[in-house]
């Protein structure tokens, strides 16, 4: 109770049952009444008096036979939270609610230690059973208590839960008074039942908060979780304006492998260029427990997760809890569309959590977003994401959640709804939410679930008061914000050319591009002078002629989770390729067409229903089940095709059915890179050209000479919907994936070292020993300042992860290149750097490696930077290195959304290796903020107002960042040029967490140094 809050003056509460009423000045406790035990107890039923907010209230412990407890974090040997209990969980102790009945029960003579002695285990379940079973907390103290005062209930307690087989943090576990079965038929399977809590505040907290209150209350061991960690989030009302750090332990975590994979007849090339990599992984599978390996060949793992791997509730070591993970890539957002509370993080904190590290998070803010109406039978689910992208980046919501609720939301289905969960980075949120409904039960059962399995998830969620119906207002909780959105208000459309915010409706996009052709370089322009917005060249393709101009299009690719796993769209897509066909239209041969699925599913559905032959006469032949031309896997596009692209200096389209089109990530060679619903992907392929009014201009001629619009061949909802209902069946599921594991011949053959230490291999290009730990000492180092630091590079705003982090194929020009050649590897062995990454001397030499980056050293788009010394130009990675060989320690400076896109940890694994010790930018992109914490690279944020330009850098000083020892979050820190200006900046860790790991130089090394002691 001593304890105040960082930001407020408002004392941290004494219980689970008490919250602060602002019009008292004081804590409503609703747990038990006043009683003989209240002076014990330390508070009583109203408010707490002023010695009580002061002091930190006392409370029985049963082991000691009544004497005081010691306060949260003490052990009682003089160690505090550092000793015995953080290593070995003591006996239960009560929760505080149930101390008055217990210290009167605790006025009985303790009994010696040698002659406590359990009952018999089963008198001893019946016992705690029947204690559990009573306290309700209703104000009454329950009969069973009294009736059991003799038999020392309390000991029978420690000695119970010390013995059974739960799991071993409920031992010290303060809040396992809630557990309860769920039936009581089986005794033996019990859930924390945080209804008893004080439903006055529960009840109102938002569905992604109470997976987050469910996950603190279970695994609250009073040292990672604590107490006060349970109250704030439970007290979310108040605590989310006031920037409070609290822990969450996800229950699972996945991995995400961003290689593409490849259809049989490439699968040979893929083990090929793969193998060691592969051989690493299947290693990992024997090495480590609780790991499992879905297969190369088998789909995106955002669109397994949510056919297949998601139980949405877990049933485990005798407790049912949400499910719910953290995953290597920012699109593990999709599984929210299921009510699985997920986000991407960095490899760095997921390896964290991994090793049994909660994550420290800011209790977040919750946007609502209340959905109305019906969507017109002619919109997709795409188009309805893309709307949504477009509002919630003009709302503002990074580092929030976003929870939708509404009638409307009953009219989207599973897909639909993970469709807009998937693009959760796009909008910058940290998670989007939809909590389970009987639309979700329904998915479950669709997909393939044990329906015994699936009746367990509707009982739980229902008796811990997660389950939805958006139908019912009275359900609604309180939000942060409400914005909303009329669904009859989406039209088609289109996000592009560079950014998936940029919503564009399709009945503009030809007006749109012509405009963005001469518009000033920048996110919707490419300053191409007017007089050459007609330029076009000719080239020869397979004998004929063909002419290419700005705006035509050479990339169409149906792609990426965001779409793929949505029956919706993509049988929309094969229902339009039907009858483009039967009218008689196609699409020019050299438009590279693809079509990879995100699971063997959708294969399955498009076979089955009759429209695989028309999307292959089209071109949309199936490549592969993995992340394609979404990630930059396009494969090379025709020779004479980019010839006559880079002659004429034309912007070339991607149209794509993906969630990313950042500049410079699709193709080297499409400037112009357009998201859009897979339909639209074929009409636009069709087309060949963005630069058409698909309600004026037709996108071709049938066999009589008629003209075709997009109108004629575009199928309804209706017409969607009856060909899903019919083709889109639960044995489906069942058989693709009772087989995924082992479908693959490649990988069950592959054969993979069985040793617990890997070994590693010298002479490997592809797994190398990292360089992380080569200088760390176990004793931690007083943080150093850094003095006379160069600008490494010059940076503006939105500068991707893309454009940080090694990706796409290896250029012959690059430093990775001249590495790989040294050691004996022609180009055609380079493969690619997500193929590599397991090869640190590879990735650091592809960091800033991108060829759309925008440095203002230059002036011009280039992967090269100025070396300041000596005034020479080089490619980022020979700059770094000459200056780390000078001894100079580095800076980044940067503008607005540094580090946006993708969950990349390589994007803060690279600066890290090139010597960069800080960035100094105007905003961060959340998850890549939070990697540069986790290398040991210091974020820092110019103060409100102020950016590089307002206060005259040139990137051309030396810089020295005054670090004091004393560090605490969001603190203000000195910098100090060579010029003599000095300004202030603020060091964003956010949490004291944060700050811990970068003392220790970064995660990695506090997990090792943590386990080292």
């Amino acid at each position: 109770m001593g304890k105040l809050s960082p930001d407020s003056a408002i004392p941290m509460p004494t219980c689970a049952f008490c919250y602060w009423e602002l019009s008292k000045g004081s804590y409503t406790c609703t747990g038990p009444p006043d009683n003989e035990a209240s002076a014990v107890n330390g508070h009583t039923v109203g408010s707490l008096s002023s010695a009580t907010r002061a002091t930190m209230a006392l409370a029985v412990d049963p082991e000691d036979g009544g004497a005081p407890a010691l306060p949260a974090g003490s052990t009682g040997d003089g160690r505090g939270m550092g000793g015995a209990e953080a290593v070995r969980p003591r006996p239960l102790r009560p929760p505080r609610p149930l101390v008055p009945a217990l210290a009167a029960l605790s006025r009985c003579p303790p009994r010696p230690r040698s002659a406590r002695r359990p009952a018999a285990p089963g008198q001893l379940r019946r016992s705690v059973e029947a204690v559990a079973g009573t306290a309700q907390h209703t104000g009454t103290r329950p009969a069973a208590w009294s009736a059991r005062a003799s038999r020392g209930i309390p000991t029978e307690l420690s000695a119970f839960f010390s013995r059974d087989t739960w799991p071993s943090v409920i031992m010290s576990n303060p809040f396992a008074y809630l557990a309860e079965p769920l039936d009581p038929a089986q005794p033996g399977k019990k859930f924390f039942n945080l209804n008893k809590l004080d439903y006055s505040r529960y009840g109102r907290l938002p569905f992604s908060i109470r997976v987050l209150l469910e996950a603190a209350v279970r695994n609250c061991d009073k040292f990672l979780v604590k107490k006060e960690d349970i109250e704030n989030i439970l007290n979310w009302n108040v605590t989310q304006h006031m920037n409070i750090e609290v822990p969450f332990k996800p229950a699972r975590v996945i991995l995400q492998d961003f290689t593409a994979d490849s259809l049989q007849k490439n699968q040979d090339l893929e083990f090929e260029r793969n193998r060691e990599r592969f051989e690493f992984l299947k290693w990992g599978s024997k090495a480590f427990r609780n790991m499992r390996i879905i297969p190369p060949g088998s789909g995106i793992i955002h669109q397994v997760n949510l056919e297949y791997l998601a139980r949405v509730v877990f049933d485990q070591d005798g407790y049912y809890y949400p499910d719910s993970l953290v995953g290597t890539d920012s699109h593990t957002t999709m599984i929210d569309g299921l009510g699985v509370l997920g986000w991407g993080v960095g490899g760095i904190e997921a390896e964290a959590v991994m090793l049994g590290q909660p994550i420290s998070m800011v209790l977040p803010q919750v946007i609502g977003y209340r959905l109305m109406g019906k969507p017109h039978p002619l919109v997709t689910s795409t188009d309805i994401v893309l709307t949504i992208t477009k509002h919630l980046r003009q709302v503002g919501v990074v580092g929030k959640f976003v929870e939708f609720f509404g009638p409307g939301v009953a009219q989207l289905s599973i897909a639909d709804r993970a469709t807009i969960a998937n693009m959760c980075p796009e909008y910058g949120a940290t998670a989007t939410f939809f909590p389970v409904d009987e639309v979700s039960i329904k998915y479950l059962v669709q997909t393939g679930r044990d329906e015994s399995k699936v009746k367990q998830i509707r009982k739980y969620l229902q008796a811990v008061g997660m389950f939805r119906d958006y139908s019912d207002p009275s359900q609604d909780p309180d939000f942060t914000q409400v914005v909303e959105l009329d669904l009859k208000t989406v039209v088609p459309c289109c996000s592009g050319p560079k950014r998936p915010q940029d919503k564009v409706a399709v009945s503009d996009m030809k007006k749109d591009f012509e405009s963005c052709l001469g518009a000033k370089q920048g996110f919707k322009g490419f300053q191409v002078a007017p007089d050459h917005h007609n330029d076009h060249k000719t080239f020869i393709y397979n004998d004929s002629e063909f002419t290419l101009s700005h705006g035509s299009v050479v990339i169409a690719a149906i792609t990426s989770c965001t779409n793929t796993s949505n029956p919706s769209v993509m049988l929309g897509a094969g229902l339009l390729a039907k009858k483009a066909v039967d009218a008689g239209l196609n699409v020019k041969p050299y438009v590279k067409t693809s079509l990879s699925p995100g699971s063997g599913v959708v294969t399955y559905y498009l076979r089955e229903s009759g429209v695989m032959p028309y999307l292959s006469q089209l071109g949309f032949d199936v490549v592969g089940y993995g992340c394609m031309t979404c990630i930059g896997n396009s494969g090379p596009l025709p020779e004479p095709v980019v010839e006559a692209i880079t002659q004429g200096d034309l912007v070339a389209v991607g149209v794509l059915s993906g969630n990313r089109n950042f500049e410079g990530r699709v193709h080297p060679n499409t400037r112009a890179n357009y998201l859009a619903s897979p339909p639209l992907v074929i009409a636009y392929a069709i087309a060949g050209t963005i630069r058409i009014d698909f309600e004026k201009e037709p996108l071709g001629t049938n066999a009589k000479g008629q003209p075709v619009f997009l109108r004629d061949i575009w199928p309804t909802r209706e017409e969607i919907q009856a060909v899903e209902r019919q083709y889109v069946i639960p044995g489906m599921f069942t058989e693709v994936y009772q087989k995924i594991e082992t479908v693959n011949a490649s990988w069950n053959a592959l054969a993979a070292p069985s040793d617990k230490l890997y070994l590693w291999n010298p002479k490997s290009t592809y797994i190398k020993s990292p360089p992380f730990f080569e200088n760390l000492t176990l004793d931690l180092q007083p943080p150093k300042s850094i003095v006379d630091a160069y600008v490494l590079l010059n940076l503006g705003d939105s500068v991707t992860t893309d454009h940080i982090s090694p990706a796409g194929n290896i250029a012959r020009n690059s430093p990775a290149a001249r590495y790989l050649t040294n050691r004996g590897l022609t180009p055609r062995e380079f493969n690619s750097y997500g193929s590599r990454r397991g090869n640190d001397a590879i990735m650091a030499r592809g960091t800033f490696a991108n060829i759309r980056l925008l440095n203002r050293f230059l002036n011009k788009q280039a992967p090269q930077t100025i070396h300041l010394p000596s005034g020479e130009t080089l490619d980022v990675f020979d700059a770094a290195e000459r200056y780390q060989q000078e001894g100079h320690p580095l800076i980044v400076l940067a503008g607005k959304e540094y580090g946006s896109g993708s969950s990349r940890d390589w994007a803060a694994k690279g600066p890290f290796l090139l010597g960069i010790k800080a960035v100094l930018a105007e905003s961060y992109e959340r998850i890549h903020r939070s990697n540069l914490v986790g290398m040991g690279v210091i974020p820092l944020e110019y103060l409100p107002g102020e950016n590089a330009d307002s206060l005259g850098l040139t990137g051309r000083e030396r810089y020295t960042i005054i670090i004091p020892e004393n560090l605490t979050p969001r603190m203000h820190v000195q910098v100090k040029l060579d010029t003599g200006k000095t300004f202030q900046a603020v060091i964003r860790f956010d949490t004291d967490v944060e700050l811990t790991y970068f003392h220790n130089g970064g995660i990695l090394n506090y997990m090792i140094r943590k386990m080292a002691k």
